[in-house]
C-alpha cells in the first residue's frame, strides 16, 4: 500500500500536492519527480512507494530500487525508517539529500548494516542554461545498433562508479534492457572512434523540469585530452534544448572530475550522500 496521508492512503488525489513537493527543489528530486510525472502514483507502475507521514509539502520519501527521503525532519524520518525495516528490504542504496540521508542511515544501520560503502559528500551540481565551453560535435545519440559496443564501456564504468559487476546473476541481461530504454529514450550519447567508445554518458532521469546526467566515461588511452568536458558539455546542451536544468552529483573527492563540470559550467547547489548496500 501506498504511504498514508493523514488516515488515508496517497492516491490520484493527492497527484497535485506531490508535484508541488517535488517542484520545490527539481533538481534533488529529479529522479522520482521523472517516475511520478511518467507513471502516476500507483506503485504498480511507479516501481515503488511514496511515503509521507502528515502531508506531502513536508513529508516524502520513495521506497524503491533506491530508497530516497525528499522532505522531512527527525520525526519523519524515524516514520520512514520503521516502514523500510518493517517488511523485506527491496532497495540496493539509500541515496539523495546528505542531510536527510545520513539521518535515516543511522535509524537504518542497526537493521540494515554494515553498508558495502557510505559517500557522504557527493556535490549535487546543476547548470540553467547552456554550457559555457564548446561541445563535442562527435558526440551523438547512440542507437540500438550501437548497443553491442556500447555494452562493454557501459560495464567498466558501473564497476569503476559502484564498485560491482553489472553482469553478475544474469548475466547483464537486466542491465542491458535499462541501457536499451534508455537509448529508445534518446538518453544515451557518445563519441566512438570506429567501433570504440572513448567517451560515454547517460541521462538517467528526465523530468519537466530537470534531466540528470549519470555514468560519465571516458576510456582510459584517451584520458587527459579534454574529452569528459567537451562530451558533457555536449549532453548538457542537449537537456538545455529542451528547456530543462543539466543536473549531476560526483563524490567530493574526485577532483578532476569537478573541474571538469565546473569547466562546463555546472555549479554546486546541495549536498547528496549515497549509502550502498550489500
Amino acid at each position: 500500500m501506498l504511504g498514508k496521508l493523514g488516515d488515508r492512503p496517497l492516491g490520484a488525489k493527492d497527484a497535485d500536492a506531490v508535484g508541488r513537493a517535488l517542484d520545490v527543489d527539481p533538481v534533488a528530486s529529479c529522479m522520482v519527480a521523472a517516475r511520478v510525472e511518467a507513471y502516476g502514483l500507483s506503485p504498480r507502475f511507479l516501481g515503488g512507494e511514496l511515503w509521507t507521514n502528515s502531508n506531502p509539502g513536508s513529508s516524502l520519501a520513495f521506497s524503491g530500487a533506491n530508497l530516497m527521503p525528499l522532505i522531512g525532519g527527525l520525526a519523519d524520518l524515524d516514520l520512514f525508517a520503521g516502514r523500510a525495516v518493517d517488511g523485506p528490504r527491496v532497495c540496493s542504496s539509500v541515496v539523495g539529500s546528505a542531510d536527510l540521508v545520513l539521518p535515516l542511515w543511522d535509524r537504518l544501520a542497526p537493521e540494515w548494516g554494515p553498508p558495502r560503502e557510505i559517500r557522504d559528500d557527493q556535490p549535487l551540481l546543476a547548470l540553467n542554461g547552456y554550457p559555457t565551453i564548446a561541445t563535442d560535435p562527435a558526440v551523438g545519440l547512440v542507437t540500438m545498433a550501437d548497443l553491442d559496443a556500447y555494452f562493454p564501456a557501459a560495464v567498466e564504468m558501473f564497476i569503476g562508479e559502484v564498485g560491482v559487476d553489472p553482469c553478475a546473476g544474469d548475466g547483464g541481461r537486466s542491465y542491458r534492457r535499462r541501457l536499451a530504454a534508455l537509448i529508445s529514450a534518446r538518453r544515451v550519447f557518445a563519441r566512438f572512434e570506429g567501433e570504440r567508445v572513448v567517451f560515454k554518458a547517460e541521462i538517467g532521469s528526465m523530468s519537466r523540469k530537470a534531466g540528470q546526467i549519470q555514468g560519465v566515461w571516458v576510456d582510459p588511452e584517451f584520458r587527459g585530452r579534454g574529452l569528459g568536458a567537451v562530451g558533457t558539455a555536449a549532453v548538457a546542451a542537449a537537456i538545455a534544448r529542451q528547456g530543462r536544468i543539466a543536473s549531476l552529483y560526483v563524490n567530493a573527492f574526485n577532483t578532476a572530475a569537478r573541474r571538469t563540470y565546473e569547466q562546463v559550467g555546472f555549479r554546486e547547489v546541495g549536498t547528496f550522500a549515497t549509502v550502498l548496500i550489500d
